[in-house]
């Protein structure tokens, strides 16, 4: 018969697997996958050093973890409060440029929210948008900057106009790692297990700036971890975000909006996703209307 600490090296392995399945499933997921990660492992060392250490007189304590099948819900700490600066393109961009934005590839049915794509001709690269996100926990003013990021602004201001981010939520909330807010998914519904999958029928073309820094009050766009593969989903970053720089950044948050993702990020999360450190954000953030300026 087995002694304690050979089930509890046993339930260790076994735990050690299903966490790295865990994390394996997280990567496929369509968002910023950097602190995902980041968050899985962590999760795995905690749980391994809790089995590892916990001693217990029966079987069941020593092989079964507390809430092993739901991971607890992180709350937010340690906000920075300085912004992190946009970044500068070392060459200017043609002024106009192109941009191609072909059909998803994906084949994933079309949302009832399928967007008419830009046409992507005389794409100015200068200047700014202002954009105002009005949403049920507030409004959220953003500036998109064209030198940045042409086709991408050219494509979100397009979004904007013909209604696209109207009546759609906000699926995905870090208040770790990973303090940012991500919205733009049409078809999500508030399941951690199935938003962030939507877009709006067509793809994005990548406009990565190799320096780029991501941190409080950069606006950015998602993407599949694919070349040339964002849509509509954005997310808008309150705090710190140690990603690589393989997201657009096309934009800034005002003060006054990073002032309500604070408030978004400080009620917390709900339901927990599969990555183990971020979720859907426990009060609702919707939508409800967007205005260009």
């Amino acid at each position: 018969m087995a002694t304690n600490q050979q089930r509890r090296e046993a339930a260790k392995r076994k735990l050690e697997r299903q966490l790295v399945r865990r994390a394996e499933q997280a990567k496929r997921r369509k968002i910023v996958g950097a602190g995902v990660v980041g968050g899985v492992v962590l999760i795995v060392a905690g749980l391994v050093v809790w089995i590892v250490n916990s001693g217990g007189s029966g079987d069941q304590q020593a092989a079964t973890p507390p809430s092993s099948s739901a991971p607890p819900v992180p709350s937010v700490t340690n906000i920075p409060t300085e912004r992190t600066a946009l970044p500068k393109r070392p060459k200017a961009l043609p002024n106009p440029t192109t941009c191609s934005y072909p059909a998803d590839p994906s084949g994933k049915p079309p949302s009832g929210k399928k967007a008419t794509a830009p046409d992507g001709k005389n794409v100015s690269s200068s200047g700014t948008v202002n954009i105002t996100m009005k949403t049920t926990q507030g409004d959220i003013p953003m500036t998109l900057d064209r030198s940045l990021a042409p086709c991408t602004v050219q494509a979100f201001e397009s979004l904007a106009k013909q209604g696209f981010f109207t009546d759609t939520i906000c699926h995905r909330l870090g208040v770790t790692d990973l303090q940012m807010l991500q919205c733009g998914d049409p078809d999500a519904k508030g399941d951690v297990m199935t938003d962030g999958r939507g877009g709006p029928g067509f793809t994005v073309p990548d406009e990565f700036i190799d320096t780029a820094k991501y941190g409080r009050g950069i606006l950015a766009m998602a993407n599949t971890g694919q070349p040339n593969s964002g849509g509509s989903q954005f997310f808008m970053v309150y705090g710190n975000a140690p990603l690589p720089p393989q997201y657009t950044i096309f934009g800034s948050i005002s003060d006054d909006g990073l002032k309500v993702l604070d408030k978004i990020a400080k009620n917390g999360i709900g339901a927990v996703g599969q990555d183990g450190s971020t979720g859907e954000p426990k009060q609702q953030v919707k939508f409800t209307a967007v205005t260009v300026s």
